[in-house]
């Protein structure tokens, strides 16, 4: 009957308040461990998925949404820093280059669910200790995959992207949003 979202995640949640879905917040722990034998975008889905069927289990009626974002370069997967230097060390690696920033994205119901996941890239201008230091005293890269976010202070480190800005920003709603109305109306419809 209704749509669950799977996250404590601000932006996501503004994401779909902004499209217009009505949804409840539900979100349990999970482990959210990659396995180095898989690539990062099997290992994305597969923590979109864990996150998903944690909450569908307590709604088998609902729709069921979630999603992991990570952000990758050279192979190496970058999530959330551990700390400030952790945070300054990402940062530094990206100044001037290209990246990718990964969602997996998983909808349950009880008739049917997909996985899949969103590529965008983000390149960063060529940054100076001084700019990484000023951004990191904003406190905005502490929760955010690759430590920056480019819905806010962080647009100043970045030169460009390509693909999904809602992806980058932790949601890709365009890929997602038919597939959500269809299913959310077949679970109204039963």
């Amino acid at each position: 009957m209704k749509l669950i979202l799977a996250s404590k995640s601000p932006r996501r949640k503004e994401i779909l308040q902004r499209e217009g879905f009505t949804f409840e917040i539900v979100s349990k722990n999970t482990d959210e461990t990659m396995d180095a034998n898989l690539s990062p975008y099997q290992n994305v889905m597969n923590v979109a998925r864990k996150k998903g069927e944690a909450v569908a289990s307590l709604f088998p009626n609902d729709v069921v949404l979630s999603t992991d974002t990570i952000v990758c370069l050279d192979g190496k997967i970058y999530g959330k820093p551990k700390d400030r230097k952790d945070a300054y060390n990402t940062l530094a690696t990206f100044s001037g280059m290209t990246h990718e920033v990964v969602s997996g994205v998983s909808i349950i119901s009880k008739k049917l669910s997909m996985t899949m996941y969103v590529k965008s890239y983000v390149t960063f201008k060529k940054l100076t200790k001084e700019m990484i230091d000023d951004y990191l005293k904003t406190d905005e890269p502490y929760d955010k995959a690759g430590s920056y976010a480019i819905q806010g202070e962080g647009r100043s480190l970045i030169e460009g992207y390509s693909g999904s800005l809602d992806n980058i920003i932790g949601l890709p709603i365009e890929y997602i949003k038919d597939m959500l109305r269809v299913m959310l109306n077949e679970v109204e419809n039963r």
